[in-house]
């Protein structure tokens, strides 16, 4: 099959963004919106999903929801400005990364889709993908790339080219034989034979539930492996150093949001600033994530650290994964130095 047809059935394909999760290790930044509404870069982090969708010429995407669910919604509106249109599944509870398959199956009308989680920015090109899924007449295609920097993603092992389990994290210091070990990136492709190893109705997760009972039965779990930029936003660390290092490449090492007010005497660097925040008289800001509204002192002094206005945090309860904070005026302040 020549590659243009490739392309030409990738047009004709539906996606799916996954932005039902709640967030957690992003909390204070998501007390009051899901994880893929947090602006980066004055741009939702799901409509950097559905651009890279669009860009490969899948236009109708299907968005599973949860937490703060309207917060997806006012981000992404019909999907027109991101290129693609959108349908919204609501999930009154949650159903993890399988059971939100099931539960917008009867939207995939029986055809090849791709899925992609609403945490990241990449670039890794989905047509290879399609076209080794195609050649390989795969269950699932999964997009991995190795983990150069051994960071905290579960390993997938494979044989010939074909995922044989998912493994632990692996350790900074732990030996690997030849290259780095692969992790999956959390794009997919899929055939609809996939909700055979779904349960109904239920939550379930894809690694852990649904992939390694396919596997057994003798189905074909491609590993595809991809080079190229791919980020994942999943902590408040990685939400500051990748915003950071997408300024970099800019040229800046600040991003302001609508209505900055920076006193001339203040001293701003290496930070991330949401709409109306305002920066007093000799206040020194310095790798720091403020968010809407946020008003930081004549002379306060903030490094390596997360604001939000104590209203959007007050009532409610820190989640079981999110850092430690602490109330400082107006101000709910988290370190990112735990």
């Amino acid at each position: 099959m020549a590659a243009g047809a490739f392309s030409i059935r990738m047009a004709l394909m539906k996606g799916m963004i996954l932005a039902a999760g709640f967030g957690e290790r992003l909390w204070p930044l998501t007390a009051d919106r899901t994880k893929p509404a947090l602006p980066v870069l004055g741009k939702p982090l799901v409509g950097y999903t559905a651009e890279y969708l669009a860009s490969f010429g899948i236009k109708d995407v299907i968005v599973n929801l949860h937490h703060e669910p309207d917060s997806v919604r006012r981000s992404l509106g019909d999907g027109s400005n991101f290129g693609v249109h959108l349908k919204y599944v609501h999930e009154p509870v949650i159903l993890g990364t399988s059971g939100a398959l099931d539960n917008a199956r009867d939207l995939f009308e029986g055809e090849t889709f791709a899925v992609v989680n609403g945490k990241l920015i990449t670039n890794l090109d989905l047509n290879a993908a399609m076209a080794q899924h195609r050649a390989q007449n795969a269950l699932a295609t999964l997009v991995l790339k190795r983990n150069t920097a051994r960071e905290r993603f579960s390993m997938v092992e494979t044989n010939d080219g074909f995922v044989t389990r998912f493994a632990g994290m692996p350790r900074v210091t732990q030996p690997f034989a030849g290259q780095p070990p692969l992790m999956f990136t959390g794009i997919q492709i899929l055939e609809p034979r996939i909700f055979d190893y779904i349960p109904p109705g239920v939550f379930s997760d894809t690694v852990v539930d649904v992939y390694p009972q396919a596997i057994a039965k003798g189905e074909r779990v491609l590993a595809h492996v991809a080079e190229g930029m791919w980020f994942e936003l999943s902590t408040l660390q990685r939400y500051l150093d990748i915003s950071l290092a997408l300024l970099r490449e800019q040229g800046r090492d600040l991003y302001t949001g609508r209505n900055p007010a920076i006193d001339s005497h203040a001293d701003v660097r290496d930070s991330v600033l949401w709409d109306d925040v305002r920066i007093e008289r000799g206040a020194v800001v310095r790798r720091a994530i403020l968010g809407d509204r946020v008003r930081i002192r004549e002379g306060e002094l903030i490094e390596n650290s997360v604001v939000v206005r104590n209203e959007v945090v007050a009532g409610k309860n820190k989640p079981s994964k999110a850092l430690s904070g602490e109330t400082r005026g107006e101000n709910f302040v988290v370190s990112l130095s735990q």
